[in-house]
């Protein structure tokens, strides 16, 4: 029997490291022709390199999303088995002392973007009559965390468009799913941490305090957090995503997320915050 992959083509963003560069890896090793995305063209040049297919889409440039669609959809005769909408960054910061240019950069990046590409992509899908979407979301899609507002915020968001993107292609042969990691080994911190130096003023901040435990936490080497797994745990849940006939809705990646995911069912309100609170470090200054 054939791999259940042979000839298929997936479109992923944010493969210049971490997730996107493992399942982009992952993906092409099992056959399927990957057409890595990066935002900088000198990461074109290097994945390149290293026999990817890559190209340049920059999710904040509606002009580099319409090119990069295009491009695809030329090399592959108007057709794309799948989307990975991954590329994405956190903003730390308290809820406060966000601009409103620094919530609608993150909502730019994680969230707008993403959605102008699904959507056009989604005619070639409908053409074809089948197609698989997948959103990378996280487990603080439905559980919010102190000092993560803006991304909570563009997760939160990303759930309930996925959700009704889902509701609204039923039974056209396109399966929608969302993927919810915990703590995976990558490039995220770092990334946070300079964002969080470019935006947030924290001398002048309530918050002060708890910024140097966040720092703290963003600047750690190794594993910040308790149960922290490396991304080839991200590439098993997209293989099923992709393969499986029944694709689920969602796909729950590491311990904190399963656990979350049922306390948030369990738990009031009130109490889960306290565990929240509790998890991340926050609480009064």
């Amino acid at each position: 029997m054939p791999d259940p992959s042979s000839q298929r083509s997936i479109l992923i963003t944010g493969c210049s490291s971490g997730i996107g560069y493992h399942v982009a890896q992952g993906l092409k090793e099992r056959g399927y022709r990957v057409f890595a995305s990066v935002r900088k063209t000198t990461d074109v040049t290097r994945l390149e390199a290293e026999g990817l297919e890559s190209l340049q889409l920059d999710l904040d440039d509606e002009a580099s999303i319409q090119a990069a669609v295009r491009e695809v959809l030329r090399r592959t005769d108007g057709r794309l088995y799948a989307l990975f909408n991954n590329g994405a960054y956190g903003q730390a910061g308290a809820v406060e002392d966000l601009s409103r240019d620094t919530l609608r950069a993150q909502l730019e990046t994680n969230l707008l973007g993403w959605h102008d590409l699904t959507c056009r992509i989604i005619p070639a899908m409908r053409k074809q009559g089948s197609g698989r979407i997948i959103q990378n979301s996280s487990v603080l899609g439905f559980a919010a965390m102190p000092y993560r507002g803006a991304y909570n915020c563009s997760k939160f968001a990303l759930e309930g468009l996925t959700d009704t993107l889902r509701l609204e292609l039923a039974g056209t042969g396109i399966h929608v799913s969302l993927i919810e990691p915990g703590p995976i080994r990558s490039r995220f911190r770092a990334n946070a941490y300079a964002m969080f130096i470019k935006n947030i003023d924290m001398d002048n901040s309530y918050h002060a305090a708890q910024y140097r435990k966040q720092i703290e936490r963003l600047q750690k080497a190794g594993d910040a957090a308790p149960f922290t797994l490396g991304p080839d745990a991200v590439l098993k849940k997209v293989i099923h995503a992709l393969e499986s006939p029944r694709p689920r809705p969602r796909y729950y990646v590491t311990f904190p997320t399963y656990l979350f995911g049922y306390l948030k069912r369990l738990l009031s309100t009130r109490m889960l915050d306290r565990l929240m609170l509790k998890a991340s470090g926050g609480g009064e200054n």
